[in-house]
């Protein structure tokens, strides 16, 4: 099984959206077609077409990686990608990154699925890159590091084959676009939020937080507080 850029485009999409907006899941034509073309999380940025995208899932579904059914006036898509490789969810959350962003490090794919899943650590995604490479059918070859990279970069097999050095090339290229700019840019924008979440979470449990309440005073003052 050797998928093709739209086809694996397709199935990273679907990974996503099952995880990040399960209530807007499973996904119509226009939507997975809006995914594949998203701005943000994709690497590279694309234009596909529906007919592009139609006819992926058609191969998607004879490859048993994807269903359709028929809702309303117009189709809605789903993956079973879990089902047919026997994926749990961390496995799925890691492999989804590689398929919209291609090679990745444990530490980019760690940051990156915090809005799938949780990983205690590097190691813990590292351990996992290393299951998900073992086998008769590995998913995953580790590329080893490539310029500037402290970790090794892992990437996908489903789209057959991958030399390490074209693999590393595209990554540099990429890291030095203004998309890839925006993306890490979306990406300390949405750690930022989730820290200032879990603070705000842990003040309130604690009762540490910022009062409501006005501040006393000692003194008489005619000014209205209230009006400030």
């Amino acid at each position: 099984m050797e998928l093709t850029e739209v086809e694996i485009r397709v199935l990273g999409c679907l990974v996503e959206k099952r995880a990040t907006t399960p209530d807007q899941y499973p996904l119509s034509t226009n939507a997975l077609v809006n995914a594949c073309n998203q701005k943000t999380n994709r690497e590279p940025v694309t234009d596909y077409s529906e007919r592009e995208v139609i006819q992926a899932m058609m191969e998607l579904r004879a490859n048993k990686l994807c269903r359709s059914v028929a809702s309303g006036r117009t189709d809605k898509h789903k993956h079973v990608l879990d089902e047919a490789l026997g994926l749990d969810d961390h496995q799925l959350a890691a492999l989804a990154i590689m398929l919209l962003r291609g090679p990745q490090t444990p530490g980019e794919i760690r940051t990156r699925t915090d809005r799938y899943v949780g990983f205690e650590s590097v190691d813990a995604v590292a351990a996992l890159l290393n299951d998900l490479s073992q086998g008769e059918r590995p998913l995953v070859v580790d590329l080893g590091r490539g310029p500037g990279q402290s970790q090794n970069r892992f990437m996908h097999l489903l789209g057959g084959p991958v030399d390490a050095a074209t693999a590393h090339q595209a990554a540099a290229s990429t890291t030095t676009s203004g998309t890839s700019r925006a993306d890490r840019i979306s990406d300390l924008e949405s750690t930022v939020q989730r820290l200032v979440e879990r603070v705000t979470t842990l003040e309130r449990e604690l009762g540490i937080g910022p009062t409501t309440e006005p501040m006393p005073t000692d003194h008489d003052d005619s000014t209205d507080r209230d009006d400030i």
